[in-house]
């Protein structure tokens, strides 16, 4: 698996992420491990996690169990410095409320440190965009950490364009670090236009640009959409369907039946390959989905198949 760089660091990152989103609740430790040794193994070194993974998941779950997961497999393959680790504020979990104050991200900053069992955090998120917090104390919280060297960059997840480029022009006139990479749902179908997606905020071509101009790294979560390209048992959400949705399933199913790949594979190799390229986040179930993800990095596909699949700008 090649390295790709996180935006205007000197971050080397794997071009597929990691989600550990279940690790510690719903996957086992066995489960957890396994994923993260698989992955390792395959090249990769970027794991993505959140203080708030996975407190939904049932009563026994109050967020901070992916982390610490991370930090168990760390400590027994003693492997820090192989990873990249990015890790996330913003979201409210049990005990902690909503927002990237500067004593929010302080606090909780310290917090996934402890649990992650180490003394820095490669990639540190906004992971919303607070509006009720001014943009200059967010930068400033999370430059102290730079300069403290417990966090090597930062990134924003969630965020439109035009606030990433005000965050932008902050930073530049502070002198700070700016945002690195920009986490955003993102997968090849497109969804329909003025969709709201409440608290998560789809790639749109707005982003798509900023992100050929800055340099800024794009990452992908939800790119399979929740299984639906491939499970026949789970339909594409609203947000999903239509002509458009239905015109590129039948491109996606058309080079599939010529190049033996699955949808699944050509979701990701289209994210990795397009202009701009994105780096997806692989959140596989099962041993088979991981196998199934590490084989898009083996696709080879035409200008003509990428033509006709990109079809359109979004």
């Amino acid at each position: 698996m090649k390295k790709v760089q996180l935006g205007n660091t000197d971050l080397q990152v794997s071009q597929m992420g990691l989600g550990c989103l279940y690790f510690g609740a719903r996957d086992s430790k066995e489960k957890s491990f396994r994923r993260m040794d698989q992955y390792l193994a395959a090249g990769g070194n970027f794991l993505d996690t959140a203080n708030i993974y996975s407190h939904w998941i049932d009563d026994q779950t109050k967020g901070g169990e992916s982390e610490k997961m991370i930090a168990e497999w760390l400590q027994a393959r003693n492997n820090r410095s192989e990873v990249i680790i990015a890790s996330k504020v913003g979201f409210p979990y049990p005990g902690t409320e909503y927002g990237t104050s500067k004593e929010q991200i302080k606090e909780e900053f310290h917090k996934s440190l402890k649990r992650l069992g180490t003394n820095y955090i490669d990639l540190y998120y906004a992971h919303t965009d607070d509006f009720g917090t001014p943009m200059e104390e967010t930068l400033e919280a999370f430059n102290e950490l730079i300069t403290e060297g417990k966090v090597r960059a930062i990134g924003a997840s969630n965020f439109k364009a035009w606030r990433l480029e005000r965050a932008r022009q902050i930073a530049k006139r502070n002198n700070w670090q700016s945002y690195s990479a920009i986490q955003q749902r993102y997968s090849y179908l497109r969804p329909k236009s003025g969709w709201d997606f409440g608290n998560q905020v789809a790639a749109n071509q707005g982003l798509f640009e900023f992100v050929k101009d800055t340099g800024i790294s794009l990452v992908a979560y939800s790119p399979l959409l929740q299984g639906a390209y491939t499970n026949p048992n789970k339909e594409f959400k609203e947000h999903y369907q239509g002509p458009d949705t239905d015109k590129r399933l039948a491109i996606l199913d058309e080079i599939a039946e010529e190049t033996g790949a699955t949808r699944n594979q050509l979701v990701y190799y289209w994210l990795m390959n397009r202009d701009p390229e994105a780096i997806p986040l692989i959140a596989a179930t099962t041993d088979e989905q991981f196998k199934e993800a590490i084989g898009s990095l083996e696709l080879d596909l035409s200008e003509d198949m990428m033509k006709a699949m990109t079809e359109t700008k979004f």
